[in-house]
């Protein structure tokens, strides 16, 4: 198991960017895929972006496409998720999550560690 604790979240206005972090402990961290997912308020958490062992692959829900990058700097056993022109919609919870599958996926049962989530909120 990865322990996973986000930071970064915040209120920010329409058109702004912040910059959520996720610190891992245990040694797993670098052989983990990790994934970025969001639960907006009376919603279902979705995927918004996952990133690959190495880093080389990403992939992003189409909802955030363009919008933010998912990296990871597997030194400091750290993933991020950099979200530039916010809109009032990606107002959500934002977890990180660590599978123990060999790949990247979008499918938040196949996570098996997980974040406290961090409050992003986006003003109009």
């Amino acid at each position: 198991q990865v322990h996973l604790v986000e930071s970064g979240g915040g209120l920010v206005q329409a058109g702004g960017s912040l910059r959520l972090s996720c610190a891992a402990s245990g040694r797993t961290f670098s052989s983990s895929a990790m994934g970025w997912f969001r639960q907006p308020p009376g919603k279902e958490r979705e995927f918004a972006a996952t990133i690959s062992q190495s880093g080389s692959i990403t992939y992003y829900a189409d909802s955030v496409k363009g919008r933010f990058t998912i990296s990871r700097d597997n030194a400091k056993n750290t993933v991020y998720l950099q979200m530039n022109s916010l809109k009032p919609e990606d107002t959500a919870v934002y977890y990180c999550a660590a599978t123990r599958l060999g790949r990247i996926t979008t499918y938040k049962h196949e996570y098996s560690s997980w974040g406290q989530g961090t409050q992003v909120t986006v003003s109009s």
